[in-house]
């Protein structure tokens, strides 16, 4: 193994697979078993790659289950209710046009049913700024290569005839869709396993010491050692990152989601909006599926974060008001879920700098590009160049001062 500049721009050793031989030892420990941990386990021991999975619970039981399992490929609003940063929706497209690329053969790949549907989706605009803005993205769109077109709210209504006279424009998008959050993630899981992954559930980790040009990674009296550390913790980020001692600016949220009771199939599109958040989509059970990045009531990192009242009622209200027939459906329930959110509402990841072999992974639409962020994690180990860049989503932008290299 010689030393070369891998693609994050730092020096470092691509890492071969294949070298560790022992039961306690692995090519690479990934931290997490939500979807960007089960894309990562995936991508790794399709390479061949040794990998072990370290879940501090049950797999997928936290942000990757709770999301709204949306396909976001047309550019998307810019915030989320109450959040203070917008995000740079111009610098995710390309990714999220690979994104596109990776969902639409997904369950090949998998060999298995994840219930994805792309149906195509609508961002609707209700005022006059709010279609200048989706005139704007349309530009960057077709820039990236992603196919979207504008329509008047009259146009619009033509191919939706659910939509309400409030939408003034809108513009469509035939990739955006659905898959389902309970499935995606143990299929990739699965995937993983089969070939030669090891996965162990409610494990967290207590510890990551460095040992060599090795981190051994201990969860009580349990432990195993590798040259490559990958994670993809979700909210829990910054608390993994700190037992390496390494200091990751993070801040998660909890949202929440809200689901109405089963009809007949009526929308076989995604609804979102360009100034307000919101998005709705019929599931495959039938389901009307509300969400759109609503503040729940408090984040508990430790279990179920609590739902808010008010996020449930301007949510509904809102969606009531582009969408007039979900007034006449009853809720059936809600649910709250953590985002490993950073302070600058952007991805993250990239091997942090000073320290050789620790991956850090998540941030803003993780569900959308959990298969480009595996396929891109796995190119980085291997000292290759990934198929878009990221360097500027690297973890160095998020490091306190605190952070200690290795030497």
């Amino acid at each position: 193994m010689t030393d070369s500049t891998n693609a994050t721009g730092t020096t470092g050793a691509p890492y071969a697979p294949g070298t560790r031989r022992t039961a306690d030892t692995a090519d690479v420990v990934v931290i997490g078993a939500g979807v960007l941990g089960a894309s990562a386990a995936f991508h790794l021991a399709e390479r061949g790659y040794r990998v072990v999975v370290l879940e501090r619970g049950a797999p997928n039981r936290e942000g990757s289950g709770t999301t709204a399992g949306n396909l976001h490929i047309q550019a998307i609003h810019t915030r989320r209710p109450g959040q203070a940063v917008p995000v740079d929706s111009a610098r995710l497209l390309p990714l999220q046009r690979r994104a596109s690329e990776h969902w639409s053969r997904i369950e090949e790949r998998l060999d298995a049913d994840v219930e994805l549907r792309q149906g195509g989706g609508f961002m609707v605009a209700e005022t006059a700024a709010q279609e200048a803005e989706l005139r704007e993205k349309h530009a960057w769109e077709r820039q990236a290569g992603i196919p979207t077109e504008v329509l008047t709210g009259e146009e619009a209504r033509a191919r939706l005839p659910l939509l309400s006279d409030r939408v003034r424009a809108a513009s469509w998008c035939p990739l955006d869709g659905y898959a389902n959050p309970l499935l995606i993630t143990p299929a990739y899981l699965a995937a993983a396993q089969r070939l030669g992954a090891r996965l162990h559930a409610f494990t967290p980790v207590t510890d990551i010491q460095r040992v060599g040009t090795d981190y051994t990674v201990l969860s009580g009296d349990r432990s195993w050692t590798a040259p490559v550390v990958v994670n993809v913790a979700g909210p829990w980020i910054t608390e993994i990152s700190a037992l390496a001692g390494i200091h990751v600016r993070m801040s998660p949220v909890a949202i929440q989601m809200h689901v109405t009771v089963r009809v007949p199939p009526v929308m076989h599109h995604l609804v979102q909006h360009i100034g307000e958040g919101m998005s709705v989509k019929q599931v495959s059970a039938g389901n009307l599926l509300i969400g759109g990045g609503w503040p729940a009531a408090e984040l508990d990192m430790d279990g179920r974060s609590t739902v808010s009242l008010p996020s449930m009622a301007g949510n509904l209200a809102q969606a009531g008001r582009i969408l007039p027939f979900l007034g006449g459906l009853r809720l059936l329930r809600m649910w709250a879920g953590p985002l490993a959110a950073t302070p600058d509402e952007m991805p993250v990841i990239g091997e942090v700098p000073g320290h050789p072999g620790f991956y850090v992974a998540g941030g803003t639409y993780a569900f959308t590009l959990a298969p480009v962020w595996g396929d891109t994690l796995a190119r980085l180990i291997a000292g290759e160049s990934p198929a878009d860049p990221v360097d500027d989503l690297g973890p160095g932008r998020l490091l306190a001062e605190t952070a200690t290299p290795v030497p």
